[in-house]
């Protein structure tokens, strides 16, 4: 009876260790696995960041007054442009209008998600503020890069009519 204790005693622990090493195997998969996902997030942001600024570049050389500005850090990567504009309301009153579209790829997160955020405001009414996600390992920048056009076009539209 000893005896078996004693062997069972002893094959818990062995088991113990092979689990523990087991996890210590998994947890070190995991943290290469995160690394190549920080790699991945990398690459795409520069590659679509590059784009964004590209695209919103061109808003100013077909709306004169517009200010293109580029966007890094905490906020994420990509760029802006904005102009201020000031109307005259009535009989001298002037009023001061703001437009601007942004757009960024947000800093890379522990949720391993891609997130593309935008925002356009046109005469001081928000038009847009969308934001859009995939988990990074199953991201496709082609997506990303159809709702950049998309979403920049669609404010150079609205822009257009109002101005």
């Amino acid at each position: 009876m000893v005896m078996d204790f004693e062997q069972r005693l002893q094959k818990a622990i062995h088991r113990g260790h092979r689990r523990g090493e087991t996890a210590a195997r998994e947890a070190e998969a995991d943290a290469l696995s995160e690394e190549e996902l920080k790699r991945l997030h990398s690459q795409y942001r520069l590659e679509l960041s590059e784009y964004i600024e590209n695209c919103i570049r061109k808003l100013p050389s077909h709306f004169p007054g517009f200010r293109y500005e580029t966007i890094y850090g905490e906020r994420g990567w990509g760029a802006a442009c904005k102009r201020d504009d000031v109307r005259v309301v009535a009989r001298g009153i002037r009023d001061n209008v703001y437009t601007r579209i942004e757009m960024t790829i947000r800093p890379y997160s522990s949720m391993h998600i891609f997130e593309l955020n935008a925002k356009g405001t046109i005469h001081n009414k928000e038009v847009f503020n969308r934001q859009h996600f995939e988990r990074l390992a199953d991201a496709d920048p082609a997506t990303f890069v159809e709702l950049i056009d998309t979403w920049v076009l669609e404010f150079a539209e609205l822009y257009a009519a109002k101005s």
